[in-house]
């Protein structure tokens, strides 16, 4: 099974290229380049667009448009190729790349988005000392999680990128693209600035 997985939640996006679970092809670069990275995947396996078989998108939380850039791109793989996909949270992605590794999302203004799925400040968090944390909000507010006892991975680890190999990893199931549904844990700032 050919299987194509991407997540844009975050400000690394990620994409593979998978066959039977075996990665074909990875890269990173950014939500606004997604196309570009799939099509090199494509480009570099010897494959096209029509020889997919599935799609995994990584569902969030993280920044509400680049979510949206990836669902998109979903979708319209769904339409033209007539595949079915799985959604996967970003924090299950990053919670999966080592035993017991604590996902910490950058949310921007001030908090992170962790495991609840739920955003927060960054000295809210309640860690047992000696909790590994990963991802860019780890990254980002390093001197307080440390300050709490966390171990944060040197700042380029490879933990704290959510690999779209590891999303699709996590699938259980396929479905129809259109079900899958973005984790929005507060709303958008647009409509926070409305409100």
């Amino acid at each position: 099974m050919l299987v194509l997985a991407f997540d844009t939640a975050t400000d690394v996006a990620t994409s593979a290229l998978l066959d039977d679970g075996v990665v074909l092809g990875e890269g990173t670069g950014s939500p606004r380049a997604l196309l570009e990275d799939v099509d090199a995947l494509l480009t570099g396996a010897g494959r096209a667009a029509s020889d997919l078989d599935a799609v995994v998108v990584g569902t969030g939380p993280g920044s509400f448009t680049s979510t949206r850039i990836g669902l998109a791109v979903a979708r319209g793989l769904e339409l033209a190729l007539e595949i079915p996909g799985a959604g996967v949270s970003t924090l299950a992605a990053l919670a999966s790349a080592q035993a017991d590794a604590y996902p910490v999302i950058d949310a921007r203004r001030g908090e992170v988005f962790v495991p609840g799925p739920r955003a927060l400040a960054p000295d809210d968090l309640e860690l047992e000392p000696g909790t590994l944390c990963v991802g860019g909000g780890a990254v980002r507010y390093r001197a307080t999680l440390e300050r709490m006892g966390a171990v944060v991975p040197p700042d380029n680890d490879d933990l704290h990128v959510p690999r779209a190999r590891l999303h699709a990893a996590l699938v259980i199931e396929y479905g129809p693209v259109q079900a899958i549904e973005p984790i929005y844990v507060r709303i958008p700032d647009a409509e926070a600035t409305l409100a």
